[in-house]
């Protein structure tokens, strides 16, 4: 049995007997939600689109793994057999996507349907904390999403508690990494008038009191419940107390600005911190609303926490302390993926699939007199503070443009040494991992095609190695053609000296 993650709660109950689903497992909320379930005594059911991407958890031994695409409904009979309760904990990022609101209430539908067939006694959902009274045209797009998720989830046969909370705060959420690096790189700011708008924050470990406890409530819920710590902020406000925490002296005003201040705000966001557009294009717009609980009424159905609520300020020390000791289970990078075209979980061609399709490749070949074990550091290591071991300014120059166009730019890494299978490196996404022979890469750059970078150690049979570096492309279209040939010549300086420097240094 494989050791946890410690959990945050502390249980005394044992709840052998229920059977939970977590869909969205590999997500921020749903990586640490599943080691509380288990700590509090429930048999866990988890699922993803690609079954490799739980086996980066500490937990994946201690639950049953299921591969399923929740839009699909010939995947959902056999997963939602033998369940109490489901949890749902899917979002669509889509950004400025048209179809996106349309894909999240199918795959709502399907996710309602399933559960009414296999009898699930209770369906729970954790959706976003906006105004009430709103009409639904009137949500920003990212929230009337949120609910009209939960309109059909409540809808259905099926008991759905719905849970409305604001931004969590925590280490690894997408929320404390935008409030966070814009707190330390932005000593003076000037931002939209939302900046004032007010927010509720909520703690994780508030989050998970509330979702563990939803997994066995006694009875049927059909309702939908705000949550939140008890204390509402200006955003301004919470940046101003990180900075006093880190003992930063910043300057925060806010202008009046007729302008479509939630793409702005994306963008803004993106430039400045490590989060994309796509995923930041969403936040904005759910920051350009106050998020403020109006009722405490799920107290009745679930007791506050027993030592009470996480204050705000609390939250951010403990996310710190977390970051600091590298105790982070969970964080937004490792579950957000670029939005098609592109196809982060995509795996590599390799012969013979490569036949009917345009491939482009770049390949070098270096012999080394270093057995695998010493090449392998260098290559785990690549990427975030690192660096790519060749030409830097083209790197940056290269990142600073795919984020000016949407993407993740040289967004850094989780940890500088090791990695895992699905974490993030700048604009790629680790899809496959077998140290000390072969690390593969998926582009999650905004580019029409799909790239990979393969890097490859093989023994020589004589104590030394062949080091096989290969980036590939499937270009989409004439665009994606034009692209590669666009930057071919920038391969030609960049990938050969990548591949000298790391076997240099791994000397």
């Amino acid at each position: 049995m494989n050791t946890r993650t410690a959990p945050t709660l502390n249980y005394h109950a044992t709840h052998a007997s229920r059977r939970a689903l977590v869909t969205g497992a590999t997500g921020y909320v749903g990586g640490r939600l599943i080691t509380e379930l288990l700590a509090a005594g429930f048999t866990v059911r988890a699922t993803s689109r690609h079954r490799g991407s739980l086996m980066r958890f500490d937990w994946h031994g201690d639950v049953e793994l299921v591969e399923a695409d929740l839009s699909s409904p010939d995947d959902l009979a056999e997963l939602f057999a033998d369940v109490d309760v489901v949890f749902y904990l899917v979002h669509s990022m889509g950004g400025r996507g048209e179809d996106f609101e349309e894909v999240e209430k199918k795959t709502a539908g399907n996710v309602a349907e399933a559960s009414a067939r296999a009898g699930v006694s209770q369906m729970v959902y954790l959706s976003g904390l906006h105004p009430g009274g709103r009409r639904l045209e009137d949500l920003s797009k990212h929230m009337r999403s949120r609910e009209q998720v939960a309109r059909i989830l409540l809808d259905s046969p099926t008991p759905a508690l719905i849970l409305r909370a604001a931004t969590l705060i925590g280490s690894g959420s997408a929320s404390f990494e935008i409030i966070r690096h814009l707190t330390e790189r932005l000593p003076v700011m000037t931002a939209p008038q939302w900046i004032n708008n007010s927010i509720e924050p909520l703690a994780i470990r508030d989050a998970l009191h509330y979702l563990v406890n939803a997994a066995d409530l006694g009875g049927p819920v059909n309702r939908a419940f705000d949550i939140g710590c008890g204390t509402s902020y200006a955003f301004a406000d919470l940046l101003r107390i990180y900075a006093s925490i880190r003992g930063l002296k910043r300057r925060i005003s806010a202008v009046p600005l007729n302008l479509p201040m939630d793409t702005l705000s994306g963008w803004w966001i993106s430039l400045v911190t490590p989060v994309p557009f796509s995923l930041a294009f969403p936040l904005a717009q759910s920051m350009a609303e106050d998020a403020v609980t109006e009722e405490h009424d799920i107290a009745g159905i679930i007791p506050d926490p027993p030592d009470g609520f996480i204050d705000y300020p609390t939250a951010v020390r403990l996310a710190l302390e977390a970051e600091h000791g590298r105790g982070v289970p969970t964080s937004w990078d490792r579950s957000w993926t670029t939005p098609a075209p592109v196809k982060a979980w995509a795996s590599q061609p390799t012969d013979p699939d490569w036949s009917g399709r345009d491939i482009y490749s770049d390949v070098r070949e270096s012999h080394s007199d270093l057995p695998a074990e010493r090449i392998w550091p260098v290559i785990e290591g690549l990427g975030g503070p690192n660096g790519w071991y060749s030409a830097p300014r083209l790197w940056k120059l290269r990142g600073i443009a795919d984020r000016l166009i949407g993407g993740p730019g040289l967004g850094g890494r989780r940890d500088p040494v090791h990695l895992a299978l699905g974490d993030r490196i700048d604009w790629w996404r680790v899809t496959e991992l077998d140290p000390p022979h072969r690390l593969v890469l998926t582009a999650e750059m905004r580019v029409d095609g799909n790239a990979w970078l393969v890097l490859e150690v093989t023994d020589d049979g004589h104590g030394g190695s062949v080091y096989r570096q290969s980036a590939l492309f499937e270009p989409t279209g004439l665009a994606g053609r034009a692209y590669w040939w666009a930057v071919k010549p920038f391969h030609a300086v960049i990938f050969p000296y990548m591949a000298r420097n790391i076997l240099g240094a791994a000397s």
